[in-house]
């Protein structure tokens, strides 16, 4: 699946020794803006105003014990939904990146997850009736 994420405007300031910090609406906090809190941003932001994935229902760096998953979005019965791997813009998207997200769906058990660097999106699933992991052309709606 490619698919090209719009760039949106955020909140950016300069903090301390002139460092950048983008505005989480999530967290509700500033964060140091570095290349892969930039895709994070940016692909929330998609979830959000393209996808209509509700903003509440979307957990920021998810303690998972030793890991952290950046984006887990979770449906309304409060169960996960959707797990995302984000990159910085220079590092290839590859299979070192399905499996670091693979590993975080074996405790999270959401129906499909993605990994992106901001110019690339994959969304996978598995297929019930192949009992097989498939990649898929689009995303799904946000269950009712």
């Amino acid at each position: 699946m490619q698919t090209s994420i719009p760039h949106y405007r955020h909140r950016i300031r300069k903090g301390p020794a002139g460092a950048l910090y983008i505005f989480d609406t999530i967290r509700k906090k500033w964060v140091r803006l570095l290349p892969e809190e930039w895709v994070r941003q940016q692909f929330i932001r998609w979830l959000i105003e393209e996808q209509h994935y509700p903003a509440a229902l979307i957990a920021v760096e998810q303690s998972l014990g030793k890991w952290r998953a950046d984006i887990v979005v979770y449906d309304r019965r409060g169960m996960p939904f959707l797990v995302v791997e984000c990159k910085r813009h220079a590092i290839t998207l590859s299979r070192d990146t399905l499996m670091q997200v693979l590993r975080y769906n074996a405790l999270l058990k959401a129906p499909y997850w993605a990994i992106t660097n901001g110019e690339e999106v994959h969304l996978f699933s598995v297929n019930p009736e192949k009992q097989a992991m498939e990649a898929l052309d689009a995303f799904p709606p946000f269950p009712s």
